[in-house]
């Protein structure tokens, strides 16, 4: 502690020893002005100036010394009750400010149960607790990108050098031509993505509610990927029930249905099925994509929905981990309810359940 330290420390306890000996002067001055005019009056006493003095002498030396007593008595409880846990937040905020989020300050075992001091480090940890998480999927976010735009360019860049060898064959041209194509088209939809998940989660797209059949709009998107499931012979499935009118932004859900149908026709192997139904239930409509393909895990289960999370850790199947991060967004926005159910090698059924129109829609 430096000099300069200790004066103000000094200074403060002088204080606090002034303003306890201002208190208990004036109320021992008055508590013995009340006894001796009562003692006056009711035993018809005339103390003396000599009584006086004497009484006045020892008034004063138990203000001397109850307020001493009341000094340290206070500092000794400011060191416990508010110094302790002051150094306890301001070190653990220090360490935040070093970029420390994993700190956590313990609860003061304090008598009193609405102790704020506990509430200001309930408050603080939970904070705590929320920037590591952030910090967290920041770095992974980093990570992930990192790794997600650097494989496509490392395609492209082989492939392109390869295409500046001489004496290759047409063949090989247009085998080479179409790996850069393939990683372009695969670099430009993780970027739009990226952009459109960005513009979601900071809120610069805002639902535009309005009524429509979502019957159509189910079959019109269903309809994008006939070619795709075609290629692959997969018999599609579809169970529509009519005139199901909802009330939210068409062209935000349906961001939903084409990831929906594009990773139920991508994991679904040849000459399986892909099925779709929409039905109501009550006030709901409710949207059913079922396949049969690989199916997911327990484990893979839990993190579907966050960003750059693929199951097929070997990236056999061409995706980059945001569509169904998109897709919770999505959901999350419009106000729906989106759930999954499945089962390993046996497919996977994601349900979407969204307020009819005419039925309290917000």
């Amino acid at each position: 502690m430096t000099r300069e330290e200790k004066y103000r420390k000094f200074l403060v306890a002088v204080n606090h020893y002034v303003c306890f000996f201002l208190l208990a002067a004036a109320i021992l001055t008055c508590c013995m002005m009340l006894f001796v005019t009562i003692l006056e009056w009711t035993m018809d006493i005339k103390l003396t100036e000599a009584d006086l003095g004497v009484a006045a002498k020892y008034t004063f030396g138990n203000v001397v010394f109850l307020s001493l007593l009341c000094t340290v008595i206070d500092a000794i409880r400011r060191k416990i009750l508010i110094d302790r846990p002051v150094r306890q937040i301001t070190d653990a905020a220090r360490a935040m400010m070093k970029g420390d989020f994993s700190v956590r300050i313990d609860k003061n075992r304090s008598l009193d149960p609405e102790d704020k001091f506990n509430e200001i480090i309930s408050c603080f940890n939970t904070m705590a607790a929320e920037l590591e998480g952030t910090e967290t999927l920041r770095t992974d976010f980093i990570a992930n990108v990192s790794h997600e735009l650097k494989t496509p360019l490392a395609v492209m860049g082989n492939y392109a050098a390869m295409l500046q060898q001489p004496g290759i064959t047409e063949a090989q041209r247009m085998e080479y031509a179409k790996a850069i194509s393939d990683a372009s088209r695969r670099l430009a939809s993780l970027i739009t993505n990226i952009l459109k998940l960005n513009k979601l989660e900071n809120q610069q797209i805002f639902p535009t509610p309005a009524v429509y059949d979502l019957g159509e709009q189910l079959a019109a998107c269903l309809l994008d990927f006939e070619s795709l499931w075609e290629n692959k012979e997969i018999e599609i499935d579809v169970d529509l029930e009519e005139g199901v009118l909802v009330k939210t932004d068409a062209q935000m859900l349906s961001l939903v249905w084409n990831n929906l149908f594009s990773n139920a026709i991508k994991f679904t192997q040849a000459h399986g099925t892909v099925g779709l139904r929409l039905y109501t239930d009550g006030d709901f409509a409710v949207v059913e994509v079922s396949d049969t393909g690989c199916g997911i895990s327990q484990e893979v289960g839990r993190h579907i929905f966050d960003k750059f999370y693929q199951g097929d850790t070997s990236h056999a199947t061409q995706g980059n981990g945001l569509g169904l991060a998109l897709v919770k967004r999505v959901i999350d926005i419009t106000g729906s309810d989106i759930a999954v159910a499945s089962e390993v090698g046996r497919g996977t059924t994601f349900t979407v359940r969204i307020r009819r129109a005419g039925n309290g829609t917000r």
